[in-house]
């Protein structure tokens, strides 16, 4: 039998208007002695809802990064859906957070209910945070809000991207109706380094006109904040990786910001993978390693 309208199942999510079905996950990681080496191991692991990690993974060593992986099962976002993540990652600890598969982003229900994801990362003094998602594939009619909080103390040091894909061009299916709205804020001892906010909405000149995003169904931002010589390696970038139109690099207050502009998501992960190679042994002394789930 069909639910009717306003209906309210057991664990109390409605399928009506005012729907809100949350999510959180809760991580900690700290360094610890173990002998003459310190590892960093995952202390903290709470979660409500269907958010959940693995086990940790150290493929660069006992002494080395923390991989760890997060899990969503539901595979994607829709309306009503609320996900909260929390990290934190202690003095001189090293983590490496990434994804299975790609992040996708439901068109909205009849109601046309928002989704939500919050995302909040601190860093301690010494540590270090690699966020290294799988790209956000948001399909037409979606409608919610995305936020990026990174807090970095004293020395700390992070490394990431947030790669977005609009609409299904495959299957010709644009994203021709809904709205995202982004928000990313980065921050040092409180101090703010990058506030960035953005609502991408098809129905806005701006989606199309060339003095904005001119078309482009591919949208993507790596930073790297923590290196010791950030000119030096914005110059690294500019010389050795594959040149194209689509991308360009700035350094701001210690914050190098690639950015890419087009279509095609093979291209971005591929420009995003040359700069991680270039900037990683820069920023932690470690080459680059590949997490094996990107390789499944």
């Amino acid at each position: 039998m069909p639910l009717k309208q306003g209906a309210v199942v057991d664990s109390g999510h409605r399928f009506d208007a005012s729907r809100h079905w949350a999510a959180s996950l809760t991580l900690g990681f700290c360094a610890r002695a173990d002998g003459d080496v310190s590892i960093t191991r995952m202390t903290t692991a709470r979660h409500y809802g269907p958010l959940r990690v693995q086990r940790p993974f150290y493929p660069e060593g006992r002494d080395g990064c923390c991989h760890v992986y997060l899990l969503h099962p539901p595979g994607g976002v829709a309306s009503g859906d609320s996900l909260n993540i929390d990290v934190n990652v202690g003095e001189g600890a090293h983590t490496l957070l990434t994804t299975p598969a790609a992040n996708k982003l439901y068109r909205a229900d009849s109601n046309g209910v928002a989704w939500s994801q919050h995302t909040q990362l601190k860093v301690a003094n010494g540590g270090t945070l690699e966020w290294l998602p799988q790209e956000t594939l948001a399909f037409d009619g979606s409608r919610g809000e995305q936020t990026l909080i990174i807090d970095l103390q004293d020395n700390a040091k992070c490394l990431g991207w947030e790669i977005l894909g609009l609409g299904r061009p495959a299957s010709e299916l644009p994203f021709a109706s809904g709205y995202l709205e982004q928000g990313f804020k980065l921050t040092r001892n409180g101090r703010p380094l990058w506030l960035e906010r953005q609502r991408i909405d098809p129905g806005h000149p701006r989606f199309t006109g060339k003095w904005g995003q001119g078309g482009a169904t591919v949208h993507a931002t790596m930073w790297a904040v923590g290196l010791s010589d950030p000119e030096e390696a914005v110059q690294a970038l500019r010389e050795h990786m594959q040149a194209s139109s689509h991308w360009a690099v700035t350094c701001r207050r210690g914050v190098i910001l690639l950015r890419y502009l087009g279509t095609e998501r093979n291209q971005v992960w591929d420009l995003f993978q040359q700069a991680r190679d270039l900037l990683r042994p820069r920023l932690t002394g470690h080459k680059a390693i590949v997490p094996r789930i990107w390789l499944t």
